[in-house]
């Protein structure tokens, strides 16, 4: 059993960026139209997306 959830964490990995980065990419993206800014923002996943929550968000 143990030995299957990581096979399954494996292929998570293997399929690309996370939700969090795809989400932050997204969001960095709408607000600035910015290519370059959309990859930072995507490297910083979370924190930006948590970031963004407290400055921006109403």
């Amino acid at each position: 059993m143990e030995n299957n959830k990581n096979v399954i964490k494996k292929e998570v990995v293997k399929k690309g960026i996370g939700f969090g980065t795809c989400l932050a990419m997204v969001i960095s993206f709408t607000t600035w139209k910015s290519v370059g800014w959309a990859i930072f923002h995507g490297l910083l996943s979370w924190v930006y997306v948590i970031y963004y929550l407290a400055k921006y968000a109403n």
